[in-house]
């Protein structure tokens, strides 16, 4: 697996979280990224990053474990060390076994991915290229309801975007999670 280098320096400075991100990041429990520092440039915007991923997050009605995959698979395909490393360790964590994270380059393949798995992972290889034929979409009316259909499309959707900002401003990963044990609470 090819990833742009996470070594390169940032071409936006970190910079300090406004109070106002800092306290709704808090509010949400969540963890005080790099990305979020380089997108405080634009405090508006981060704003609404937030709202948007934190949304995908925690209030969608598909199985978290189904879009963390889906966000994996994106990392890959787009060559995201960054996100490639956060959405690791919190696939772990919602319980996506190592087993799967390990065979996802070779999915079709694999015994480790249910039908419903496999669905949402040519959808998420259909966002990436741009375009979501027929086939992919009468197999998601297969497994999802209407609602959950627009979860899993605005949760590829977000997540073809996410490591394109990612790679083009070129977010270092931070440094206190690069040992730590993938799964490991932070």
């Amino acid at each position: 697996m090819q990833f742009h280098s996470a070594r390169l320096k940032s071409r936006l400075p970190l910079k300090e979280i406004d109070a106002r991100n800092k306290r709704r990041i808090r509010e949400l429990n969540g963890e005080f990224l790099n990305l979020y520092r380089v997108l405080g440039h634009h405090s508006t915007l981060l704003s609404a990053w937030i709202e948007f991923a934190y949304t995908l997050r925690r209030d969608c009605t598909t199985a978290r474990t189904l879009r963390e995959l889906m966000i994996l698979r994106g990392a890959q395909l787009a060559g995201s060390a960054y996100e490639w490393h956060q959405h690791r360790r919190w696939a772990r964590q919602q319980g996506v076994s190592a087993e799967q994270i390990e065979d996802l380059m070779m999915w079709r393949d694999s015994p480790r991915f249910s039908a419903a798995e496999r669905t949402v992972l040519a959808l998420t290889e259909a966002m990436m290229a741009g375009d979501v034929p027929d086939a992919i979409y009468k197999a998601l009316r297969k497994h999802f309801r209407s609602s959950e259909i627009v979860e899993l499309v605005l949760t590829a959707g977000f997540y073809a975007m996410v490591p394109r900002v990612l790679n083009a401003l070129r977010v270092p990963i931070e440094k206190d999670t690069l040992h730590a044990p993938v799964g490991a609470q932070h």
